[in-house]
């Protein structure tokens, strides 16, 4: 659905010095149907890289294809086929609700331009206000207009840039659902966001980003690859004998007793737990529960671009 070979951005500031690379050399395929974030911080070249995307701005160098359409030769093609939210969308704030999605509506060539700006209203709980200047509704309630505009036109291929950026928890909480509904009907969604734990839950795959790509995976895999992973086994004591003992055993990476727990750093939780449990209560331990200790999406990130800087 997205594919990109050696993409490069380039612009001059300055005739006297060498360009600066907004993005540089980028190698990515997303598939069809999949909810892809893009991760990177501040200045990384995210937004060039929707932009260029879009057919917004021509890259320097390399190729992109959307929906089978190349984003140099066939621009006006890509355009028709995106829906794209931007961090800060304008709207015309002296206008109505419904008459700023009827506008764009024309704009894109909707057949039924009442009926889609009706579904949209109603489906982002804005019907009741369809006919309120925007330049009167909260942030929460523009960026769902923004969100309907995004997808007027029933884009095959939707590009997010911090969908939620800056909203209240309630209205951030209903925009991750729409996103989480249009997953399930399988749009490919192109998501760039500063929130790991939204990139975490909705996206199959994320690719961590600072000018070039530095990794691409799913969330779990890059766990298991830079940590490991890790369970805690609860106890109702413990006693000192019980962390040499599991250490002992040829499949433990690492034993870590604190307070009354185990952690112990294991490849194979689900076939090398029992094994571990049998071995604790045959030496006397009470096992209270066992949980695993789930290193979160901002560990992978933090560890990875800091990696990077060295």
């Amino acid at each position: 659905m997205i594919k990109i070979e050696g993409l490069t951005k380039e612009f001059i500031t300055d005739k006297k010095k060498p360009p600066l690379v907004a993005v540089n050399d980028l190698t990515l395929e997303v598939n069809e149907g999949e909810v892809f974030g893009f991760l990177g911080p501040n200045g990384a070249g995210k937004t060039t890289t929707v932009r260029m995307l879009c057919s917004l701005i021509a890259p320097t160098r390399g190729r992109a294809v959307v929906n089978n359409y190349d984003v140099v030769k066939h621009g006006q093609k890509v355009r028709a086929c995106v829906g794209i939210l931007t961090e800060t969308p304008g709207m015309y704030e002296r206008l109505s609700a419904d008459k700023n999605l009827t506008i764009f509506a024309r704009l894109y060539g909707v057949k039924d331009v009442p009926g889609q700006v009706e579904k949209y209203l109603r489906m982002l709980g804005l019907w009741e206000r369809r006919f309120d200047e925007v330049g009167s509704f909260s942030k929460g309630m523009r960026q769902k207009l923004a969100i309907a505009r995004t997808l007027l036109h029933e884009p095959s291929v939707i590009f997010l840039d911090e969908p939620t950026s800056g909203l209240d928890p309630e209205a951030a909480h209903l925009v991750r659902d729409f996103i989480d509904d249009l997953k399930k009907e399988g749009k490919t969604i192109f998501l760039c966001t500063h929130n790991l734990d939204e990139a975490d839950r909705l996206c199959q795959r994320i690719g961590i980003f600072k000018s070039r790509l530095i990794t691409v995976d799913t969330p779990d895999a890059l766990r298991q690859r830079m940590f490991g992973r890790t369970v805690v086994f609860n106890l109702a004591s413990l006693a000192p004998e019980w962390t040499a003992m599991v250490s002992e055993l040829p499949f433990v990476t690492g034993v870590k007793p604190v307070d009354n727990k185990l952690v112990v750093d294991l490849k194979d939780p689900e076939a090398q737990n029992p094994v571990i449990i049998r071995r604790l209560v045959e030496a006397g331990a009470e096992v209270r529960f066992v949980g695993e200790l789930r290193h979160s999406l901002e560990d992978i990130y933090l560890q990875t671009i800091n990696e990077t800087k060295g």
